[in-house]
């Protein structure tokens, strides 16, 4: 059964997320989108959450602030520091879970690893999407993307102005009915970005990275930087690798795999 509840997160942001009950075999999977996606764009119309269902898994989505069904404010501040990492902490929170699993992709796998690094009850991780600009950057990879571009892209009256770099992102922000404005804050809150703590991480991590994808550059940088990461490369580009078989395959073996002792 699915059920798309909201929770105040820990600044009183309410925030939707999805839950589809599995057969409590495995640790329950939080999965977390990427930037101007939601969990329908992201993971169900992929084809990641049937397949994890068709394993038995239960599967939980958050739809990250200013995204999705969840609340959007059109204020930077809202979205600066580890606000996202927090929120997936407050989820865990409001469903009293000690024990999950954690997939995130693109914008997603840089708040997953945040998580991670401060969150014990994340006993697992995979990451989609990115690569070396976690380590040379501490998130966004600032060579392939422009926080600043992306903004003016999507606040754009006439699209037909928008920057070649921005195009994509206003294509897909359209395309899933984001908040524009709510987004650009997103946008320009990623270019203040910190440093992650990639040492702090000790659970079993996969890193997915398609090959053909520009913002998982070096993706193997990345698994080098992460005790005991492994790294698998899925066909495709960044908006395709996670459409591929070989993702949902590759995860589902990674999730339902017996925990290390």
């Amino acid at each position: 059964m699915e059920v798309m509840p909201t929770f105040a997160s820990f600044d009183g942001l309410r925030l939707n997320y999805t839950v589809w009950e599995g057969d409590g075999a495995h640790h329950p999977v939080l999965l977390q989108h990427g930037f101007a996606a939601d969990t329908n764009a992201n993971w169900i119309s992929t084809g990641v959450v049937a397949a994890l269902r068709a394993a038995g898994l239960t599967v939980i989505s958050l739809d990250a602030r200013g995204h999705g069904r969840s609340e959007k404010p059109h204020d930077e501040a809202a979205y600066t520091g580890d606000s996202m990492a927090r929120d997936i902490s407050a989820l865990l929170d409001e469903l009293a879970l000690d024990e999950v699993s954690l997939v995130g992709y693109s914008m997603g796998a840089i708040i997953a690893l945040a998580s991670t690094a401060s969150d014990k009850r994340i006993r697992r991780l995979a990451t989609g999407g990115v690569g070396s600009g976690i380590v040379d950057f501490g998130g966004v990879d600032l060579r392939v993307v422009k926080p600043a571009e992306i903004a003016s892209a999507l606040l754009a009256e006439d699209p037909s102005t928008v920057p070649p770099s921005g195009v994509p992102f206003r294509l897909l922000a359209d395309a899933t009915g984001g908040d524009r404005q709510a987004l650009a804050a997103v946008a320009l809150a990623s270019s203040s970005q910190g440093s992650l703590n990639l040492s702090a991480i000790g659970v079993p991590t996969l890193v997915l990275a398609g090959d053909q994808d520009l913002l998982a550059a070096e993706p193997e940088r990345l698994a080098a930087a992460i005790a005991g990461a492994r790294l698998v490369r899925i066909p495709g580009d960044h908006m395709t690798a996670v459409m591929s078989p070989a993702f949902s395959e590759t995860l589902v073996a990674f999730l339902t795999a017996p925990q290390p002792r």
